[in-house]
């Protein structure tokens, strides 16, 4: 079953980056599809949990450079039949049915999705369609993607962790919120990274990143990393508004939602202390 764990993680950043890769219709179909694996991750792992079974989130590094859609949408297909051999370990027959339906439903609708020339997502030209950048705001918006991709798959298999094994309600809401938000951060950075030909999926995670013992702690750092990313996405807004006003507009807007991520946070931070 943990090996089951492991290759449905997989396939849901498989899923999910190859939905970045793509510039038709296609692409909201992925995104839909990553959305139900990334369930399925967790309604296992919630499985794990009820029968005290410990588990991690350590996976192989996904490969996605390819150069036509195909390519990945075959991997994927075949990733799920790997999953759907597997199923039997899962000793719950209502998740093992509802994941054998999905799986099937999604492996049909991926072998009908059209063709397309994905190379340009890998060619390292990074120059953003109709955005004449400097080279200062090419090498500022690369760096932030690099870094910011990571931290937003990080946070959200960090607070899904944390919202996995708690009980506090209150809690749950706000790391719920912060999944979402996570999400949002990362697929809009996954497209920019296709865009500039730069797109690669994060490395791996540490257990002490989400295994942590503090929650204090964890989330008083929590809130200086958010400080941080304010004053990268405040410092990347500068660079780039001689390119490009739109650009400027976006990372003004993310900065301005990580805000409310601090305000959540400072939230959480005093919800626990009054416990």
């Amino acid at each position: 079953m943990k090996t089951l764990f492991k290759e449905l993680h997989e396939a849901w950043l498989a899923t999910q980056f190859t939905g970045f890769m793509s510039q038709t219709q296609s692409r909201q179909t992925l995104y839909e599809f990553s959305n139900i694996l990334f369930k399925h991750l967790t309604w296992l792992e919630n499985d794990f949990i009820k029968n005290k079974i410990t588990y991690n989130y350590n996976i192989k590094q996904v490969p996605i450079r390819v150069t036509h859609l195909s390519s990945m949408l075959n991997n994927i297909i075949q990733r799920i039949t790997s999953i759907e051999s597997k199923l039997d370990s899962c000793g719950d027959g209502d998740i093992t049915f509802r994941m054998k339906s999905d799986l099937e439903y999604m492996k049909a609708v991926l072998a009908q999705l059209p063709e397309e020339e994905v190379a340009e997502a890998f060619d390292i030209n990074r120059a953003y369609p109709n955005v004449e950048l400097s080279e200062e705001a090419r090498d500022a918006l690369t760096i932030f993607l690099f870094e910011e991709s990571y931290k937003e798959y990080e946070l959200i298999m960090v607070y899904n962790y944390s919202k996995a094994n708690s009980n506090d309600a209150f809690l749950n809401r706000i790391y719920q919120i912060l999944i979402d938000e996570s999400f949002f951060h990362l697929r809009s950075f996954g497209q920019m990274m296709a865009d500039m030909g730069i797109l690669g999926v994060p490395r791996s995670l540490m257990e002490e990143i989400y295994k942590f013992e503090d929650l204090e702690q964890f989330l008083k750092d929590g809130i200086q990393e958010e400080i941080g990313a304010k004053e990268e996405c405040k410092q990347l807004a500068a660079a780039v508004s001689d390119s490009s006003e739109h650009f400027a507009s976006f990372f003004t807007f993310i900065n301005n939602q990580e805000n409310y991520h601090i305000a959540l946070m400072e939230e959480a931070l005093a919800h626990i202390n009054n416990k």
